[in-house]
């Protein structure tokens, strides 16, 4: 097969020419997302938008769901914010190996590089709609308290799940190709199974272990916690959300290695 000839070479490209690599597909990746779109980044602010503002409608005013004394909006939009981030990174890289079957067939070049490039394009998105953010918290006259040095902690916890979750997806969905819908319909029930809408504390106690499973909810609440209402996170959710990603990424990355030498055979 040629993709197996170009992989015995001895010669490989050096990291820097695989860093501008990478960077020369995450470019892509944005500039096809927006290069003819009237609104560009601003679809990305659309979304957890336009999100927050039915959330508003049917949990706080219809269901008047607890935010601990924040705004409704407020307290939605802080955890939409890595929802979105997360859901979108992983939907468009459960496909990117398969959309870029010919680079991944004829070249050589580390695999992985292709859904890392997914994953930070969306980064793009991720401070489009962090900005937005930014200017919530202005509105509403909520003040940034010390406990917001956390957020990059938070933060690399979120890209490392994103990360773990769409090296598994794509790496699976090359071999079968029905994993892409089961992964959007998996992601529709993923958003009401972690706290966005509502507060961890209202999840009734005999449920509360399979929410803490879910590797979003600290990240999610650990954010809001610091941001919003500028308080020290619940260090035991935090740390079962660090330990779960920590293992999945872990899985993720190795998962890949194991299959990336039969993604030319497959795709």
């Amino acid at each position: 097969m040629p993709s197996r000839q170009l992989s015995d070479r001895p010669e490989k490209m050096s990291l820097a020419a695989y860093g501008e690599l990478l960077m020369n597909l995450t470019r892509r990746e944005v500039k096809g997302r927006y290069s003819q779109s009237l609104f560009g980044a601003g679809w990305a602010i659309a979304q957890p938008l336009a999100t927050m503002a039915v959330f508003t409608l049917v949990f706080a005013r219809l269901g008047q769901m607890p935010s601990g004394g924040a705004p409704y909006p407020l307290f939605a939009y802080a955890a939409l914010v890595p929802w979105f981030f997360f859901s979108n990174s992983v939907m468009s890289g459960t496909m990117s190996l398969v959309t870029y079957r010919n680079i991944v067939t004829k070249t050589y070049f580390p695999r992985e590089i292709v859904p890392l490039a997914q994953v930070g394009s969306r980064l793009v998105d991720l401070a489009a709609s962090s900005a937005l953010f930014v200017i919530l918290m202005i509105y509403y006259r909520n003040g940034i308290g010390p406990w917001a040095a956390m957020v990059p902690v938070f933060l690399a916890l979120l890209l490392m799940f994103t990360l773990g979750v769409t090296l598994i997806t794509s790496s699976v969905n090359v071999f079968y190709r029905d994993v892409s819908p089961v992964v959007q319909i998996g992601l529709q029930l993923w958003l009401y199974l972690t706290p966005v809408a509502y507060p961890l504390s209202a999840v009734p106690e005999r449920y509360r272990l399979f929410f803490l499973a879910n590797p979003l909810a600290g990240v999610v609440e650990g954010l809001r916690q610091v941001l919003v209402f500028g308080r020290e996170p619940d260090w035991g959710v935090a740390g079962i959300s660090a330990a779960s990603i920590v293992v999945i990424f872990a899985i993720g990355v190795v998962l890949f290695k194991k299959t990336d030498k039969y993604f030319a055979d497959v795709i």
